[in-house]
C-alpha cells in the first residue's frame, strides 16, 4: 500500500469520523433541549440512594449519548458537597448502562449497504419541524435531534466506504490477523488498543461504532472485537479523571471510582471470557456486530447488578487510593484561590448539564453571601480591636470571593450562551446572569455595612441600647429574606414569591418605623448627628440590601413567566 494510498483513507475517514461526532453532538443537543425541563428535575433530584443514582445516570446518559459528561458532571458534585461518594458510584454505573443506547442506534440503524437510505426522508422531515412549524418552538428540539440521527447514519455510511477493501489490502487482514493469532495475549493486546484509541479519541461512541463497522466488514472477530470493547471501557475514564485534576479528595475519589468500577467489570469478564463468548454466540452465531452490542450491553448491565453490592468496598477501596490530606477535613476561610466547585472540569458540551452545574454553582454562592452575612453581628460583639479587625478581615475575604464567583460564573454562563441552547436555556441564561450580579451587590452591601461599623469604630460612635435593638431587628428581618431567597434557588419552578415579598415589605416597614423615629429624635436631641448619621446610614444599607435580595427572586419569577409563554 503505497503511501498516497495510505493519506487517501486516513482523510475520508478521518472526514467521516467527524461528521459521525457532529451527529452525535447535534442529536444529544436536541434530546437536551426537547428534554430539558424533564432533564433538570431528574438532576435536581439526585440523592445518595443506589437506586436512584443508577437510573439517573441511565436516564441521563441515554439523553446526552455521553458517559464522560455525565462523570464529569458527578465528579464536579461530589467535589462541591452535593452527592456522597457512594452516591456517586450509583450514578456512574447507571451511566455505563446509560451508554449502551448508542451502540444499539448504530447496529440497528448504521449497519449494512442501505444504512443512509433513511437519511434524505428523516432530514426532509426534520426540515418540515424547522419550517413548517416555525412559531412551534418545541418542535424545532425534535427536528434537530432528527436531523443528528440522520447525520449520524451518513457518517456510518461514510466510514462503511471509507473502510479498506479486504480484497484489495490484504496485507492489512494477515496483520490484524496475526494480532490476533497470540491466544490470550491477543485478548490483552487488544484491550490495550481500545483503551490507548478511546483516550485518545476521547468517546467511547465513536469507537464503538469503528470497532462495529470492522466486525460488519470481517476485520474482527468476535473475541477481538469484545477485548477492543472492554478496552473501551476503561479508556472512557480518562475524561473525568482530568477533570478531577482540579478537584478536591472527593471529587478525585469519584473519578477513581469510575476507573475501579471498569477495571473491575474487565476482569471479571476476563476470568469468564470463554463462557461469556460462548453465551454470546449462541445467541448470535453469525452476526458479530450484533453479538458486540450484546456483549456491551451484557457487561455494563452485569458489572452494574454484580458491583451494586460492593459499593462500600469501592468507597475503602478509592479512599485509599486518595487518602484524604489535612485541608480537605478542615473547614476554614475563602481560598484566595477561586475554582468553581460545580463546574471543576470547565464546560462539558452539554447544555443542560452546564445550566444544571451553573444553578448549583449559585447556590453556592448564595450559602457564602449568608456565611458572609453572619459575620455581621460579630462586629458589633467585639470585645476589643483585636477582634473586631479579626472579622472584619474575614467578611473582607468574604467579599472578594464574591467578586471572584461572579466573575467566573458570568464567563461560564457567557459560554454557555453563546452555544446552542433553547429558548428556554437562553432565557435561563439570563436568568442566572441577573442572579449572580444582585448576589455580588448583596456581598457589596455587606461590607459596605462592615465598613460603617468600622468608621463608627474608629469615631468613638456609641449607640444606646434602643438604637442598637433597633438594628438589631433590622438585622434579622433581612437574615430572614436571604433565607427565603436561599430557599427560592433550590427549585427555579417552585419558588416561595408570596414569602420573599412579605419578607422585603417587613424590611421596608421597619426601615420607614425607624425613619420615623429618627427624625423624631433629632428634632428632640435625643443624640447628636455623628450618631445619627451612623445609625441612619445602617438602616438606609439593611434595606437596600433587601432590595437586592428581592430582586433575586423576581428574576427567577420573570423567567418562570416567559417559560410558560413560550
Amino acid at each position: 500500500m503505497e503511501l498516497v494510498e495510505i493519506l487517501s483513507i486516513a482523510i475520508k475517514f478521518l472526514g467521516a469520523l467527524a461528521i459521525f461526532l457532529f451527529a452525535m453532538t447535534e442529536m444529544s443537543e436536541g434530546l437536551q433541549k426537547a428534554a430539558g425541563s424533564r432533564m433538570r428535575a431528574i438532576l435536581g433530584k439526585i440523592t445518595n440512594h443506589p437506586v436512584s443514582g443508577i437510573l439517573t445516570g441511565t436516564v441521563v446518559t441515554a439523553i446526552i449519548q455521553s458517559s464522560s459528561a455525565t462523570t464529569v458532571m458527578v465528579v464536579s458534585f461530589v467535589n462541591a458537597g452535593l452527592l456522597s461518594l457512594g452516591g456517586a458510584v450509583a450514578v456512574i454505573m447507571g451511566a455505563n448502562i446509560g451508554t449502551t443506547a448508542t451502540a444499539w442506534i448504530i447496529t440497528l440503524l448504521g449497519l449494512g449497504e442501505g444504512s443512509g437510505q433513511f437519511s434524505l426522508p428523516m432530514l426532509l422531515a426534520a426540515a418540515s419541524l424547522f419550517f413548517l412549524f416555525t412559531k412551534r418552538e418545541k418542535l424545532k428540539p425534535v427536528g434537530q435531534t432528527v436531523i443528528g440521527l440522520a447525520l449520524l447514519l451518513v457518517g456510518m455510511d461514510l466510514l462503511q466506504d471509507a473502510m479498506p477493501n479486504l480484497e484489495q489490502y490484504p496485507a492489512l487482514l494477515d496483520g490484524i490477523a496475526s494480532l490476533s493469532g497470540y491466544g490470550f495475549w491477543s485478548i490483552l493486546l487488544f484491550i490495550v488498543i481500545g483503551t490507548v484509541l478511546t483516550c485518545v479519541v476521547q468517546s467511547s461512541s465513536a469507537m464503538m461504532a469503528i470497532t462495529l463497522l470492522m466486525c460488519y466488514n470481517g476485520l474482527l472477530g468476535t473475541e477481538m472485537a469484545i477485548a477492543l470493547v472492554m478496552g473501551q471501557n476503561i479508556g472512557t475514564t480518562i475524561t473525568a479523571n482530568i477533570a478531577a485534576m482540579v478537584a478536591n479528595t472527593s471529587g478525585k475519589r469519584a473519578a477513581r471510582a469510575h476507573l475501579v468500577f471498569n477495571v473491575v467489570g474487565v476482569l471479571v469478564t476476563l476470568v469468564l471470557f470463554r463462557p461469556i463468548v460462548n453465551l454470546i454466540l449462541s445467541v448470535f452465531p453469525t452476526d458479530v456486530p450484533m453479538a458486540i452490542t450484546l456483549f456491551h450491553t451484557l457487561f455494563n448491565v452485569g458489572n452494574t447488578l454484580l458491583l451494586v453490592w460492593f459499593i462500600p468496598q469501592i468507597m475503602w477501596l478509592v479512599e485509599r487510593m486518595v487518602p484524604e490530606t489535612k485541608s480537605d477535613g478542615e473547614e476554614g476561610e475563602p481560598s484566595e484561590e477561586y475554582h468553581l466547585s460545580y463546574i471543576s472540569g470547565g464546560q462539558v458540551n452539554t447544555a443542560e448539564l452546564n445550566l444544571q452545574s451553573a444553578k448549583r454553582e449559585i447556590q453556592l454562592f448564595s450559602t457564602h453571601v449568608l456565611h458572609m452575612y453572619a459575620l455581621l453581628p460579630e462586629l458589633r460583639k467585639a470585645q476589643n480591636e483585636k477582634d473586631f479587625e479579626t472579622v472584619m478581615q474575614r467578611i473582607e475575604r468574604y467579599e472578594q470571593l464574591t467578586d471572584r464567583m461572579e466573575m467566573e460564573l458570568t464567563r461560564f454562563l457567557t459560554a454557555v450562551g453563546g452555544g446552542s441552547l433553547s429558548p428556554h436555556g437562553s432565557e435561563r441564561v439570563s436568568t442566572m446572569l441577573r442572579i449572580i450580579d444582585n448576589l455580588e451587590s448583596i456581598g457589596d452591601s455587606i461590607l459596605q455595612i462592615a465598613l460603617t461599623r468600622k468608621s463608627k469604630r474608629a469615631d468613638a460612635v456609641h449607640f444606646s441600647d434602643h438604637l442598637n435593638a433597633n438594628l438589631a431587628q433590622m438585622n434579622a428581618l433581612v437574615e430572614n429574606a436571604l433565607k427565603v431567597m436561599d430557599g427560592n434557588l433550590v427549585d427555579y419552578d417552585q419558588i416561595d414569591l408570596r414569602g420573599a415579598y412579605d419578607a422585603e415589605q417587613a424590611v421596608n416597614n421597619c426601615r420607614d418605623r425607624l425613619r420615623a423615629e429618627h427624625l423624631e429624635a433629632l428634632k428632640a436631641g435625643v443624640y447628636d448627628y455623628a450618631v445619627g448619621n451612623a445609625y441612619s446610614s445602617l438602616y438606609a444599607q439593611y434595606e437596600k440590601l433587601a432590595d437586592y435580595v428581592i430582586n433575586v427572586t423576581e428574576s427567577i419569577d420573570s423567567s418562570r413567566k416567559q417559560s410558560n409563554h413560550q
